[in-house]
């Protein structure tokens, strides 16, 4: 079924098309028509950060960013959804066009700025859906608070989404948030994520349950700044990382009309990169720490390159944009075949 929408989506803007897609996933939830876009793959528990997933293949932040269509999302059979990334005030983001196809690299480059309605808008929409599945919350800053002060707004979020939340990641990765990567820098973050798990246990105790923290980490570190991070999370006892975000790099698609939008570049060509900063990132990273590895994910093949690299969990948004739901029974099957010892 979607093999036959696609034509139609990519004639439009990439922005609209998203939209679109959406609006008619939602469409075909609601009617009970979601058997026509993807067959469920048999469950596949997976167990990390304390939660029972059904299946390691989770649908990455960015596809659902306010929370509208955490149902339908689940029911094509993720075995998680992250929605976001959220911000304490509505903003609308960077101008457009922000948002670019880029067909036969299977990838995708967008500079949308965490555009989204808010986290209490987020939050009813979460209280509001049937949320049958394992549902994160990405959390960011609003685009005019300072560096010096991001931390008063990722602990607003935190606070809000926490009972919501079966996990919740701290995005400081993004690269369409003016001076946000500066937070990854060893120093800063030591700080930064010590305020965050203070936060955190306070809140387990008030509320009587932990919810788990994850980071999400850009795939453009350097092996120093790779191995200093993992110094800050493994001294923290985080729960997790998610590696990586889009990337800033360009070489992969040199010589393409559109390598020079700005903006962060995903799909297929991220693959080898975010596949070795997770590599290079469960090298320095306690044992104890389970990543998910996110970032060019496009076939089974993918998600068993980032299980081999150390992930214990994977995620995609941009093969979902060309595969469509396939894509994900695609990947639990090879997961199952490799955890049965079958090629």
């Amino acid at each position: 079924m979607y093999s036959l929408a696609r034509p139609f989506l990519f004639r439009l803007d990439a922005e609209r098309a998203h939209a679109l897609g959406l609006a008619g996933l939602q469409a075909a939830y609601r009617s009970g028509l979601n058997p026509l876009f993807a067959v469920k793959p048999k469950p596949l528990p997976t167990k990390a950060f304390g939660i029972e997933f059904p299946n390691p293949v989770g649908c990455a932040a960015g596809l659902d960013k306010n929370g509208e269509h955490i149902d339908a999302l689940l029911a094509l059979g993720f075995g998680f959804v992250e929605i976001g990334t959220v911000t304490p005030r509505p903003q609308a983001g960077n101008p457009k066009p922000r948002m670019f196809r880029l067909p036969d690299e299977m990838a995708v480059i967008n500079r949308l700025g965490f555009n989204n309605k808010g986290v209490d808008a987020l939050v009813r929409n979460v209280e509001r859906s049937r949320r049958q599945g394992i549902v994160g919350i990405n959390i960011g800053r609003n685009k005019d608070t300072p560096n010096e002060k991001a931390i008063d707004d990722y602990l607003y979020c935190l606070e809000r989404v926490y009972d919501v939340a079966d996990y919740v990641t701290i995005n400081i990765s993004s690269p369409n948030t003016q001076g946000l990567r500066d937070l990854q820098g060893e120093e800063a973050l030591r700080v930064f994520i010590h305020e965050l798990r203070t936060a955190q246990e306070d809140l387990a105790n008030v509320r009587g349950h932990r919810v788990p923290m994850l980071v999400k980490i850009a795939p453009d570190l350097s092996e120093s700044e790779i191995e200093g991070i993992a110094k800050v999370f493994n001294d923290a006892k985080l729960d997790g990382v998610i590696a990586g975000n889009t990337t800033v790099e360009r070489g992969m698609i040199a010589g393409h009309p559109l390598a020079a939008q700005v903006g962060g570049l995903s799909g297929k060509p991220l693959f080898d990169k975010s596949t070795h900063t997770l590599r290079r990132l469960r090298l320095h990273l306690d044992d104890r720490i389970p990543i998910i590895g996110v970032g060019g994910i496009s076939e089974g093949a993918d998600a068993l390159g980032k299980l081999s690299a150390g992930a214990q969990l994977v995620q995609f948004y941009t093969g979902f944009i060309y595969r469509g739901p396939e894509l994900i029974g695609e990947c639990v099957d090879a997961m199952r075949r490799r955890r049965l010892g079958q090629s």
